[in-house]
């Protein structure tokens, strides 16, 4: 079975019923019921999705922000070898002469490479993770197995069209805002005054200030474009027009549940990187209260690279839940988007309890 089977549009259908005019409760076959849910229900489906399916999707996740840090951490090596001599002269601190500002200059731009990378690494793996969580979704609602590479299979093959609409739903909401520092902040440069604070200031916070319900708006209205890209195989623009025809009418509501979702996932990240950084800051104890004059040294170095490995095995671990189970509430928002308006619950039973072959009996719903 194709794995977009069931999710077209699909026209009007009565709901089911048994004989007498009894509806008949909505089948369940997978984390959620296939009737139009409560904000709770897909808040509890998120959380069972991620319990239910967490091997692929911390394997993905992991690996995305492992090649990542990998690509940036090579790039400031490279960056700082090649200005080497220039990184020790802006860091010496026996020196009395402060840095030349030639110095300063050349240093950030080898590091400059960095950063740049940097960003991009975070903007692929925020179009991963929008790919990689409806692709879970999708299993998950109909009660369906998923593995480590089939999620990275279908992830990479989608993640184009997701990275193309997150670019866009970007561009979109804080376009105006990039905009706006590059026309205000040479105004700061060039009108700073110690009495009188520039105009180019209050021009910028006034724009932010004015433009940011908008883009509160603009980013809400288009949030279930990463999910109508892996279910319906959309290109970006048609995925944010989807998006948008969704959204209608249910703006309030969307905007809610997805806040709640990410308020839940930060929530749960904090506490899934707490006992990580309390080990790490145990580990430090040693080295910060000294043991001695012999072992000193390497007790604050075994101390500082356990706190280390701590601090990057928390980070790496409650991202998994903090950027993954957002997007999950997100993903059930789309389904759940569908059900309303356009009636889909009956094609998705249709997927999950397929007709028998000849002969079989009928699975029950």
């Amino acid at each position: 079975m194709s794995h977009n089977a069931g999710w077209g549009q699909q026209p009007q259908q009565s709901a089911p019923q048994w004989p007498g005019g009894w509806i008949q409760p909505p089948p369940q076959p997978g984390v959620i019921p296939l009737r139009p849910l409560g904000a709770g229900e897909m808040i509890g489906g998120a959380f069972k999705a991620l319990r239910q399916y967490w091997k692929p999707l911390a394997g993905v996740t992991l690996a995305v922000q492992g090649i990542g840090f990998l690509l940036v951490v090579a790039a400031v090596v490279i960056g700082i070898a090649a200005a080497s001599s220039t990184f020790s002269e802006v860091f010496d601190v026996d020196s009395d002469t402060p840095a030349d500002g030639s110095d300063v200059a050349t240093l950030f731009l080898a590091l400059l490479p960095g950063g740049v990378l940097l960003l991009l690494v975070m903007l692929v793996s925020t179009a991963a993770i929008g790919a990689l969580c409806p692709a879970v979704v999708q299993e998950a609602v109909l009660g369906r197995s998923a593995t480590f590479r089939d999620m990275w299979r279908r992830s990479w093959s989608r993640l184009p069209s997701v990275l193309g609409a997150v670019s866009l739903i970007g561009l979109i909401a804080g376009g105006p805002v990039i905009l706006l520092y590059a026309i205000a902040l040479p105004l700061i440069i060039t009108s700073w005054d110690d009495s009188v604070p520039p105009v180019g200031l209050f021009l910028l916070i006034a724009g932010v200030l004015a433009w940011m319900p908008v883009a509160v708006w603009l980013a809400t209205r288009f949030s279930l474009a990463p999910a109508a890209v892996v279910f319906e195989g959309l290109r970006p623009v048609a995925a944010l027009r989807r998006s948008a025809q969704l959204v209608r009418g249910s703006w309030w509501r969307v905007a809610g549940v997805t806040l709640l979702g990410y308020v839940v996932g930060v929530a749960g990240g904090y506490a899934i990187q707490m006992p990580f950084g309390l080990v790490g800051i145990l580990a430090l104890f040693p080295a910060i209260l000294g043991s001695g004059p012999d072992g000193s040294a390497a007790v604050t170095a075994l101390g500082f690279v356990v706190y280390a490995v701590c601090l990057l095995a928390g980070t790496a671990f409650s991202a998994v839940f903090q950027l993954g189970y957002p997007q999950l509430v997100v993903s059930l928002l789309y389904v759940d988007q569908r059900m309303r308006n356009e009636d889909l619950a009956p094609a998705l039973i249709a997927a999950a309890y397929p007709a028998p072959a000849p002969g079989q009996v009928p699975p029950s719903p």
